[in-house]
C-alpha cells in the first residue's frame, strides 16, 4: 500500500457547521499553548480545523507560521490517526517558543489520537 502524504480539501474542516459539530461535543487534549478538540466522524478519514483568534496573535505572519506547523505535524500523521474531525485551538503563550517546541507539542498531542 503507497501512502500519499497529501492535504486535500477533503481534509480540511471548510464550514462553519463542521466547526459547530466539533465544538457541540468534543474529546479534548491540552498544553499551556495548544488544545486539540476532537469528535468521531463517518468518513473513514480525519480532517482538521485551525482556530487562531487575532486577539491572542497579532500579526498575521506569526498566525500563518503556526498554521503552516500544524497543517505539517497533521499532514504527516493524518494516516495514524483515527477517523475524527479536528479543531486545533491556538493559545496566546504559543508565541514564546521556537518552531521545533511548537512542532514537538503537537506530535505529542496527536500521539493520544492515534489507533
Amino acid at each position: 500500500m503507497v501512502l500519499n502524504y497529501f492535504f486535500k480539501k477533503k481534509s480540511r474542516l471548510l464550514k462553519s457547521i463542521n466547526f459547530k459539530y466539533v465544538f457541540k461535543k468534543y474529546y479534548i487534549q491540552k498544553k499551556f499553548e495548544l488544545i486539540i478538540l476532537g469528535r468521531p466522524n463517518l468518513l473513514g478519514y480525519p480532517r482538521l480545523g485551525i482556530s487562531i483568534s487575532k486577539k491572542n496573535i497579532k500579526y498575521a505572519y506569526k498566525r500563518n507560521i503556526i498554521k503552516r506547523l500544524i497543517r505539517e505535524t497533521f499532514r504527516l500523521l493524518q494516516h495514524k490517526l483515527t477517523s475524527m474531525d479536528f479543531i486545533v485551538v491556538v493559545k496566546k503563550n504559543i508565541i514564546f517558543l521556537n518552531n521545533k517546541n511548537i512542532i514537538n507539542i503537537l506530535e505529542n498531542l496527536w500521539l493520544n489520537y492515534q489507533q
